[in-house]
């Protein structure tokens, strides 16, 4: 595709490889965005990492789809990036950049015919998103859409199924671009709140900030090193859970979900002086454990007894992703201006995909004390904590993604990605409907297994994103998660670390 510059505005025309699928456009006129696509936006578009985001909102009435394409209007089409197109200027040695577009909300909003009176509504909402991870967005329109599914399911009356292209955005992105369109339920004018923000530590004294800066460097070298072993040579071990290769990039989806009481895992996290995100951590490895462990033999079902049925010095890593802003967090917009303000630089939400990833180990084994499982979280994020290794993948990404592609420049191939989103803490309403659940995942990972964790009011969801032609049971990987916290829970209490 060649770009022509008339009187401030972009003309394009021809065809072009985007990496995405080749797009034909017939001549017209475009607005300029001058901002290129950003390394990071890039990886997510590799053939073998083109990454979409998917997110299901649960609702307490139904969709009026006339009102949604009302609001969608002075909301969706006010963020320049829901407005613009990935146009590659050949003239600039083929960079691709944004360039605004006129919107037809018609190839945007869509609205399948359902049977109001099915026998299994649940099951066809979970099918409906599994068939939708098969398809891709046309490159020729933005790409995000939205599909309206009126049926009245176990946790809501009508779903809204929300998909965009991770080149857009990264969850901090999109979760503070969503909210900022919400509003609390119970104030129909007020913005939803999250959680203050952690102080920073006190001065600790100039030896110890030496020891730290020392520490730091040692990590980071070691996790540099460990970086390009993994990416080389180094491998997981060939579990039930891991994809033989990076062709299940191209499968589909099936996204799960179990939901917790938030209230259960603040009572772990404050009787073992830990954080959330070690205790979710914690749930994660314990359940994993008990799943493979049923996979590798015959366990018990009763949750208490198992014959350990584990390979030795299993091998299993995670992708975790970092939140590399300054002032980690959701920003929530207070006006219009705003949210079309979110992509410029140096803005206060710093939009786009700021993030890195590092490598997160995962023991697997049956502990005699589920309380081991938060020991070893909490150690291991303390030591991925202290190490530049998300700022360093994202340098790769900088370098090798746009100089010199090589295999540094693409996602490691763990056995699965993980990603933590902090969600409102109260009920909120988008567009005056009340939203009873918020559900994000992706598909077109190069891995079998993604969990996302958000919080919502009094809950906490884990969302699976599985090819279930690898994971055919992801619901019994939810029931051994549920029952690790209940483990995990219960060993506190055994402890005596809270009164019953």
């Amino acid at each position: 595709m060649e770009l022509e510059r008339k009187n401030g505005e972009w003309i394009k025309s021809g065809s072009c490889d985007l990496g995405l699928g080749r797009i034909k456009v017939r001549k017209e006129s475009f607005y300029e965005e001058e901002e290129p696509l950003s390394p990071m936006a890039r990886m997510f578009q590799q053939p073998e990492s083109n990454v979409y985001v998917i997110a299901m909102l649960g609702f307490k009435n139904p969709i009026d789809p006339h009102f949604l394409k009302a609001n969608l209007v002075h909301t969706f089409l006010k963020q320049p990036r829901f407005s613009s197109v990935q146009v590659a200027d050949e003239k600039n040695g083929g960079e691709v950049k944004w360039v605004k577009t006129k919107v037809d909300l018609d190839n945007h909003v869509k609205i399948p015919m359902v049977d109001q009176h099915m026998a299994s509504p649940d099951q066809f909402v979970e099918d409906y998103i599994a068939n939708l991870t098969n398809t891709h967005i046309s490159t020729s329109i933005p790409m995000w859409d939205v599909h309206i599914l009126n049926l009245k399911t176990c946790d809501a009356e009508s779903t809204l199924v929300i998909r965009v292209h991770h080149s857009l955005g990264d969850g901090t992105s999109l979760m503070s671009f969503l909210i900022s369109c919400c509003r609390k339920t119970s104030e129909p004018g007020a913005l939803p709140s999250f959680p203050a923000a952690k102080k920073s530590r006190p001065d600790t004294g100039w030896f110890w900030k030496f020891w730290s800066v020392l520490l730091l460097a040692w990590n980071t070298l070691v996790d540099i090193w460990m970086c390009v072993a993994t990416t080389y040579f180094l491998k997981d071990t060939q579990t039930p859970l891991k994809a033989p290769s990076r062709a299940v990039a191209f499968t589909s989806r099936r996204i799960v979900r179990r939901t917790f009481c938030v209230d259960d895992v603040i009572l772990v996290k404050n009787a073992t002086n830990t954080k959330v995100n070690d205790v979710v951590l914690a749930i994660t490895q314990a359940g994993l454990s008990r799943y493979l462990n049923r996979k590798y033999g015959k366990g018990m079902g009763d949750g208490e007894s198992w014959e350990n049925n584990l390979p030795n010095s299993v091998r299993l890593t995670a992708t975790l992703f970092i939140n590399l802003r300054s002032s980690p967090g959701i920003y929530v917009l207070t006006s219009l201006a705003a949210i079309a303000k979110m992509v410029k630089k140096h803005s206060q939400t710093d939009w786009g995909n700021k993030i890195g990833y590092v490598l997160y180990p995962f023991k697997i084994a049956l502990k005699d004390n589920p309380l081991d499982y938060i020991r070893d979280a909490k150690a291991t994020m303390d030591r991925k904590k202290a190490t530049l290794e998300a700022q360093f993948r994202l340098f790769m990404a900088k370098v090798f993604v746009r100089f010199y592609p090589t295999k540094l420049a693409t996602f490691p191939l763990t056995t699965m990605w993980f990603s933590n989103v902090a969600g409102p803490q109260e009920e909120i309403s988008l567009f005056g409907n009340q939203v009873t659940f918020i559900a994000p995942s992706l598909y077109g990972q190069p891995v079998a297994l993604t969990i996302h964790i958000i919080s919502y009011e009094k809950k906490i969801s884990m969302v699976l994103s599985v090819d279930d032609n690898i994971i055919p049971d992801p619901y019994q990987l939810c029931d051994d998660f549920e029952e690790a916290l209940k483990l995990i829970k219960k060993a506190v209490v055994a402890e005596g670390l809270i009164k019953k």
